[in-house]
């Protein structure tokens, strides 16, 4: 009788391992974290979280509109800093609240940006008294029809009246 329970156990946990083995070596694929959207999100670069991050770009790739949500979750006003090659630009940020570069504010226009719709470009990101970090940011053009208002177009060059 002994045998049979003992039989019946060991089968039991058998079939328990059997169905919840693999997940005992593979990694669960919610617990990896990824940038669900077009954009980047960027690491941290200080108390400030910047998600979602993409460059739209003109067709020759010479100007570019950064597209990005800011998020200041601490008590203080801070300054996000922002540089692509030798062009820094800054956004401020209130406490407690958050910025939509494209949306709620303009998207930070580059200039002299030189890369095509389909490539990245390194972008530095700094806030507070963090260091900061580099991030390939994607660049995308007017394709996509939401992206399409967000295309820069080249200011118009002043000319002389007589």
């Amino acid at each position: 009788m002994k045998s049979r329970f003992i039989a019946s156990i060991a089968l039991g946990a058998a079939v328990v391992l059997g169905a919840t083995g693999c997940n005992m070596l593979a990694p669960q694929a919610t617990t990896i974290e990824y940038s669900a959207s077009d954009g980047r999100n960027v690491p941290e670069s200080g108390p400030l979280k910047v998600r979602n991050a993409l460059i739209v770009a003109n067709e020759d790739g010479s100007l570019g509109n950064l597209i990005a949500g800011v998020v200041n979750s601490t008590d203080d006003d801070l300054v996000l800093n922002v540089g692509i090659g030798s062009d820094l630009q800054t956004i401020p940020v209130p406490a407690r609240s958050s910025v939509s570069l494209g949306v709620t504010s303009a998207p930070m226009l580059f200039e002299g940006l030189d890369a095509k719709p389909g490539s990245d470009v390194e972008v530095s990101f700094q806030s507070g008294e963090g260091e900061g970090v580099e991030v390939a940011i994607p660049i995308l053009d007017g394709t996509l029809p939401h992206y399409e208002e967000f295309v820069p177009t080249p200011l118009p060059t002043p000319t002389a009246t007589p």
